[in-house]
This record gives C-alpha cells, structure tokens and sequence, in this order.
C-alpha cells in the first residue's frame, strides 16, 4: 500500500520570492515526496523556474493566505514554509495572521525563513505531529489519559 503524500504549503512575500525559488532548486528531490501548494504568484513562479508543479491557489491579497489556512484547518495541508518580508506593510496583514495562528492551533509546523524551512523539509516526521497531537487533543476531551 503506498503511503499518501503530505501537501506543504509554499508562500514568499515579493522581497522573498528570489530566496524561495533558490531553495526549492536545492531541495527539488526532498519536495518531490510532497504534493504543494502556494499562494498565486509564488506558486506560478516556482513552477516556472523550478519545473516542480505547485498547486496555485488565489493570490495573497485576494484571499490565497485564507485559503491555505482553511486547508490546514480541515487538515489538507500539514506544513507550511512562508518566507515573509517582516519590514513590509501587507494590506492583507489579517489573513497573513490568520494562517499564522490557525498553523498555532492545529500544530502544524510553520517555516518563516530558510533555516527552519531546511528543517522542515528534510526531517518530514514534523509533519506527523499535528496528527499525533490531534489524537492526544481528542483523548483529553474525552477524559482519557
């Protein structure tokens, strides 16, 4: 039986796209075990300069950041690596916070630069944890140990 694909996220504000598209070239091999995602731009771009196929959803401003946050909140999505331009003002500054904190509620692992993005990637067991946990969550409430 073969094991079913994790999906990682990938998002980079403007100043980050450069970086994002670098890093996806040196670890083309680790990101091909997962399927991806990304906001519109970013995920049009890595498919081009990459040639690894990322699943455009809408763009950040027009709702893409809203929409990876519902795919990790129904449990579609379990990682995330989001090379955000901390000195940049984003009109969409509450979805960007949205996915921040649904990423905190359901444990998924979130990489905001490109050391935390290389763990992610290459110890894929992370993305297990929000599984493992959902499953202590779900003891607890029942009141099992």
């Amino acid at each position: 039986m073969e094991k079913k694909k994790r999906t990682i996220a990938l998002i980079a504000h403007d100043g980050k796209k450069a970086d994002i598209i670098m890093f996806v070239n040196q670890n083309k091999k680790k990101l091909r075990e997962f399927n991806l995602v990304g906001t519109g731009r970013t995920a049009t771009l890595i498919t081009e300069k990459t040639g690894i196929f990322v699943k455009p959803m809408l763009s950040g401003p027009l709702g893409g950041d809203a929409q990876i946050a519902a795919m990790i909140a129904s449990g579609e999505c379990h990682g995330v690596i989001f090379l955000r331009d901390p000195l940049g003002m984003h009109p969409h500054d509450p979805d960007i916070n949205t996915l921040l904190r649904v990423c905190d509620v359901h444990n998924v692992p979130l990489a905001t630069n490109l050391a935390t993005a290389e763990l992610l990637v290459s110890q894929s067991s992370l993305l297990e944890t929000s599984k493992f946990l959902g499953k202590v969550k779900t003891r607890l409430r029942r009141g099992k140990p």
